[in-house]
């Protein structure tokens, strides 16, 4: 997969971090995480504060994947409406998925608050309505919201009134929500792992897992309540690292590869791209609100305002790897659309990056088996700016044996793409471009 983060505006204005070594030698610990974007980082750090000890791997650097370079739209729930949510599981589990899906913004919050992070954390989401029966959708969503589960911050904004957010598009009015926002997700990520490490999380970055087996005969340490008993799972690492574990965290989304070929199938990398244009004079002119925005195309355009007044917009996906030839000017076109008199504004930045999708668009959360020591989550499906730090949490509460929502997600029905390891991705290629 190609690296497009090199032109990346997140990356150019990074908080300062101190690289970490890549893991030599042999070690043991009870939880090894896989992955260093916000899914691996949230494990790692929620199962030091829980007093276990962590060791976490990322094959490249901190914020690497989709953390460091998507969008930093955070959208309260997931992909799904609460009403297709509710017609699907029925009020019991639909109410648990609200609790934790919409939940998450406000443990995101909690995450940035208690450790300081300089994130540029902004409030305000806003989905614009590309067609009149998107609107009348989003009247009835926001409704139903509102009603059957107390939703209150979501308010819907009429045409005639979207100039209060945005100048431009022709959209047909929107559905705004207080509690959403916006952050810088490359520092946010840098942030946990500063926290993560102050904690006491053993962080080694360059570090690339090759295998995951078993190991056993481990005896029992009394003093860890049944933790360092039996089996345990024996990692390597392309360095010659190898690290015996109690239990595993892979959170590795569409970098997924064939690290573990049982789940590798369950997603689709799509590539998106973005880009930061020069500081704009009237940026304020073009975004009143400051609000994130992302529209309901089926391949949607999704911007919003830097802390230093860019425009970051995100538009047009690709589904094969490959980059096209010109990343400003692939998102150019579709940003001129929404913002004519942008036309020929500077573009400081181009960068692009894979996303996980899954069949269904809903996350892929569980455990590989029911007496498995491997647990994983991926196929955020562009909707994991939050969900991937609830993802993290829960799977440490799972870990230790608290029933606090792993279950709920986990218990998503999910299928494979069709077509094995060669031809799933051609295959969700080809249906993808038919939409």
């Amino acid at each position: 997969m190609p690296d497009l983060l090199n032109n990346s505006y997140y990356a150019a204005s990074a908080n300062a971090w101190e690289m970490q070594p890549a893991l030599t030698g042999m070690t043991t610990c009870e939880l090894l995480v896989v992955g260093g974007g916000f899914t691996g980082l949230s494990a790692a750090l929620t199962a030091r504060e829980r007093g276990l000890s962590v060791i976490l791997l990322e094959a490249q650097t901190i914020g690497f994947g989709a953390s460091g370079r998507n969008g930093g739209q955070l959208i309260p729930g997931l992909r799904w409406s609460m009403r297709q949510i509710d017609a699907e599981f029925g009020r019991d589990r639909s109410q648990a998925i609200f609790d934790l899906a919409w939940g998450a913004v406000d443990r995101v919050k909690r995450r940035i608050n208690n450790h300081n992070i300089d994130c540029d954390l902004k409030s305000g989401h806003l989905e614009a309505a590309y067609k009149p029966k998107h609107f009348d959708d989003m009247r009835h969503e926001a409704d139903f919201l509102e009603k059957e589960f107390g939703w209150s911050s979501a308010s819907i904004i009429p045409k005639s009134a979207m100039d209060e957010h945005i100048v431009g598009g022709a959209y047909h009015g929107g559905i705004y929500d207080i509690a959403g926002g916006h952050f810088h997700p490359l520092n946010y990520a840098l942030g946990l792992a500063q926290a993560a490490r102050k904690a006491g999380v053993h962080i080694y970055e360059n570090s690339p897992v090759t295998q995951i087996t078993k190991a056993k005969n481990f005896a029992q340490d009394p003093s860890r309540n049944g933790w360092g008993m039996g089996e345990r799972a024996k990692v390597v690492t392309n360095t010659g690292a190898e690290i015996m574990a109690n239990k595993i965290v892979v959170a590795t989304d569409a970098w997924m590869g064939r690290l573990e070929p049982t789940l590798d199938s369950y997603t689709v990398p799509i590539m998106n791209y973005n880009i930061a244009t020069q500081i704009l004079q009237n940026a304020d002119q073009l975004l009143p609100s400051d609000a994130a925005i992302a529209d309901s195309r089926f391949v949607l355009n999704y911007f919003r305002l830097s802390a230093d007044k860019r425009l970051i917009f995100g538009g047009g996906e690709k589904y094969v790897q490959r980059p096209p030839a010109d990343i400003a000017g692939f998102v150019r076109k579709h940003m001129k659309q929404v913002f004519p008199t942008l036309a020929d504004t500077r573009i400081d930045y181009a960068w692009g990056g894979a996303v996980g999708v899954t069949m269904n668009r809903l996350p892929h959360i569980g455990r590989l088996g029911k007496t498995s020591d491997v647990y994983y989550a991926h196929g955020f499906s562009g909707h994991g700016a939050l969900t991937s730090t609830l993802a993290g949490e829960i799977m440490v509460d799972a870990i230790l044996g608290a029933e606090n929502g792993f279950d709920v997600f986990a218990s998503f029905p999910h299928r494979r793409f069709p077509g094995g390891s060669f031809f799933a991705g051609p295959l969700a290629t080809l249906g993808l471009m038919w939409y």
